[in-house]
């Protein structure tokens, strides 16, 4: 997996990741003192307003922002993105108002909105090589999960010597420095599709992503993995203290959990794409997650519960992490950042969902009722992939063009009736219909 980073273009890239991670991890502690310092027993109230916020950022301003990217050196793009986040960032200790912190944080995510399906379209351009591209998508996620654990750490080390202030500092240097990183890495030139009006750039990502079947079957398998995923992220704290009867302790252990689960599947995941198809890989991941969350009603114990959230984090970062290689063969080169963008903002859809449902149920119903009625909500999702999402995925698929001339060149180079990779563009409009 390491040797990925002997290219030096994705070693920058992967060194830019973390430390904006770890800057963004920072901040997320400090955004809760902040918070607290500012609205004392309705800082949940503020936080989850915030993570509202965060969630229409991504959903709505992310396709408009791959548009945008596409008329703009991705560089210089990335770059200014990160800029401006550190940006955004530095203005937070000087907030006095709970509306300046929603302001604030509109702006940084609408500009993550645009630097994550940007930067996850630059990847398979560095990377060609399939077994690389692997390679690095699962470190990507190991990075994305030692951040969860480290950053709480180093947070709380530095807060022994610091007031909370000076954690956004430290995620001002993260960002400047991911800046600094992207610029001194040699990216290769964005292909070059068709000049589209704007409106139809924004809007082309969600008609590939919707017109494609295995992207279709993803997006629903997006849907299963949030209505398990919110059940850890938003009740974990609560099952814990109100039904374990423990302490701040042990909701940190049982998130580890999480994160040791998702980092063994990240580890493991390279040679198990190698036996088999990442159909059968996420289908696995996602049902592994929904038969933990439906195991909850039995958790009578930490130890139980460690290991429920390890199996949840396995399932995870199996459907998570071989994503960008579905998005890889679903798209020409030209179309990738438009549809990283749509899976970006359709995924984070789902999140938007399920999160409050996971808080409303479990306040209202009890967190038997919760976890029972999102493992359901998984269980049809999974129901749904698998009629959606053929069997048979394959890329080459035969097909012909009668509206087309005889004499276009697409069908000089290929003949009227045809077979090759097939994806979604602009002679491209439909999927080819089976046998």
């Amino acid at each position: 997996m390491l040797k990925t980073l002997r290219n030096p273009t994705f070693r920058h890239l992967f060194a830019a990741q973390i430390v904006a991670l770890l800057g963004t991890g920072l901040a997320t502690v400090a955004l809760g003192l902040l918070a607290w310092q500012l609205a004392g027993d309705n800082a949940g109230a503020v936080l989850g307003t915030a993570l509202a916020i965060k969630m229409v950022a991504y959903v709505t301003l992310a396709p408009v922002a791959a548009a945008v990217a596409e008329r703009l050196p991705r560089r210089a793009f990335l770059v200014v993105l990160d800029l401006i986040r550190a940006g955004v960032i530095a203005c937070l200790p000087f907030v006095d108002q709970v509306w300046q912190i929603y302001v604030l944080i509109f702006f940084l995510q609408a500009a993550s909105a645009g630097f994550t399906p940007a930067f996850q379209a630059v990847i398979p351009d560095v990377l060609k090589d399939d077994d690389d591209y692997t390679n690095a998508l699962s470190l990507l996620r190991l990075a994305e999960d030692l951040e969860q654990l480290a950053s709480p750490m180093i947070a709380a080390l530095l807060l022994t010597v610091v007031s909370f202030p000076v954690l956004f500092a430290g995620t001002v240097v993260g960002f400047i420095a991911s800046a600094l990183l992207v610029l001194t890495a040699c990216l290769p030139d964005r292909a070059r599709g068709e000049n589209s009006p704007f409106w139809a750039d924004v809007t082309k990502g969600m008609r590939i992503y919707t017109r494609t079947p295995r992207l279709r079957g993803l997006m629903v398998m997006e849907a299963a993995v949030a209505a398990a995923g919110a059940m850890v992220y938003v009740n974990t704290v609560v099952l814990v203290q109100a039904r374990l009867g423990l302490g701040e302790q042990a909701v940190a252990l049982a998130f580890a959990g999480f994160g040791a689960g998702s980092m063994l599947a990240a580890f493991l995941l390279p040679r198990m794409l190698e036996r088999f198809e990442d159909r059968p890989v996420m289908i696995g991941g996602a049902a592994l997650m929904v038969a933990g969350v439906a195991l909850v009603p039995l958790v009578g114990g930490l130890e139980i519960l460690i290991a429920l959230w390890a199996l949840i984090g396995f399932g995870f970062s199996l459907t998570q992490t071989p994503i960008g290689r579905i998005i890889n063969r679903s798209a020409r080169e030209a179309d990738r950042g438009a549809v990283f963008a749509a899976q970006f903002a359709l995924s984070h859809a789902c999140w938007l969902v399920t999160y409050p449902l996971a808080g409303w149920v479990g306040a209202g119903a009890g967190l038997t009722v919760a976890s029972l009625v999102l493992a359901g909500i998984g269980a049809i999702g999974l129901i749904a992939v698998l009629r959606i999402w053929p069997v048979g995925d394959e890329s080459v698929l035969p097909h012909d063009h009668p509206d087309l001339p005889a004499t276009h060149p697409h069908l000089s180079q290929h003949g009227p009736h045809h077979s090759h990779a097939f994806v979604i563009d602009d002679l491209h409009r439909r999927w080819p219909r089976a046998g």
